[in-house]
């Protein structure tokens, strides 16, 4: 079996998956596969193990016995006499590891390896990508359109070749177009293991790529001067950010807007022109709600805490404005801040 070995050393070389994590679940699964096929209909469950020579990739059997004074199950039992023939230390209680590795083991060995093998990987590979999906500097990928097949696009990631990478019609804002070729940044929403490869599922309506990007463009942000408080997004057509600066000689929203408006416009190209309104972000409700409502005026702000709720007034030409298009700009306002927004005119 030393075929065995030698692959499993090269995958887990390959894909940076520890060895005894497959070996250990080969060894298991091979424990099941010998219940199985060797005691079938029987009510009995031996207690066995299976162990794998790390080195030679030797697999052997054991049955695991009870040493007693005068066996009478031979196959969970063995005689003290018989015990110390195997070796000289064995007292009553103790247990002893009786080879029992069938002639024929070998060919089922290799059978379950390969289902093991594979499963294993897969697993392992989606707890490397889900753990580094979690760190918050790997959110954001680069990726090349290479099809668009139905309502999917098929996505080429430099940092996952081995991953197949889907951006779903669900995550595409509404008219984005994808053309071959085309080099485009993703948010990575989901890691999904398949059956035959780990899939990224991609995102470019998620909040969290708006997120990534600022973090990426300003570094005051990189830096922890400025802080993101909060987003609030509808893909491809609108995005409110608020922000805080730590540093009251820094401010958060030129930060973020930058040199001749720079920083954001990068932003706003990757984003295919969505808007952006960068709001300030206050502890003190009413100047927070008065703030997610801009570009509108707001002329009054009440609030109720206890049903968290805000009552706002705005000039009667601007009301439109304060609302927005179809409800947008007092909706996105309203998720931003987490308050129940009611607008009327003066």
């Amino acid at each position: 079996m030393n075929e065995l070995i030698t692959a499993i050393k090269d995958l887990c070389l390959e894909k940076g998956i520890n060895e005894d994590v497959i070996l250990d679940a080969l060894e298991a699964a091979l424990v099941a596969a010998y219940k199985k096929n060797y005691y079938k209909g029987k009510n009995d469950d031996p207690n066995v193990l299976v162990s794998i020579d790390r080195e030679t990739g030797d697999i052997k059997v054991y049955a695991q016995k009870t040493v007693v004074e005068l066996a009478e199950d031979t196959r969970e039992q063995i005689s003290l006499e018989d015990a110390r023939k195997i070796s000289g230390n064995y007292n009553i209680d103790d247990i002893v590891n009786v080879e029992v590795t069938p002639a024929d083991f070998g060919r089922m060995s290799a059978m379950t390896a390969k289902q093991v093998v594979m499963q294993r990987i897969r697993e392992a590979e989606r707890g490397i990508l889900s753990s580094e999906h979690e760190d918050k500097s790997l959110g954001l990928v680069t990726g090349t359109i290479m099809l668009r097949e139905d309502d999917k696009v098929y996505v080429s990631v430099e940092q996952y070749k081995d991953a197949e990478a889907i951006l779903p019609k669900r995550e595409q804002p509404e008219g984005e177009e994808y053309v071959q070729g085309d080099v485009m940044r993703f948010y990575v929403s989901d890691v999904k293991a398949g059956y035959r490869n780990t899939q990224l599922i991609l995102s470019r309506t998620h909040p969290g790529l708006v997120k990534k990007l600022f973090e990426m463009e300003v570094p005051e942000i990189q830096e922890g001067i400025v802080e993101i408080k909060g987003i609030a997004r509808e893909g491809g057509s609108r995005t409110k950010i608020a922000v805080f600066s730590n540093d009251p000689d820094i401010d958060a929203q030129g930060s973020c807007i930058g040199a001749k408006g720079m920083r954001v416009q990068n932003i706003n190209d990757e984003l295919r022109n969505e808007k952006i309104d960068i709001i300030k972000w206050s502890e003190n409700p009413q100047e927070f709600i008065t703030e997610a409502l801009s570009p509108a005026t707001v002329l009054s702000c009440e609030i109720d805490t206890e049903e968290k709720s805000a009552k706002v007034k705005v000039p009667e030409h601007q009301l439109s404005l304060a609302i927005g298009k179809s409800g947008q700009n007092v909706r996105l306002a309203a998720k931003l801040t987490g308050w129940k927004i009611d607008i009327s005119a003066e």
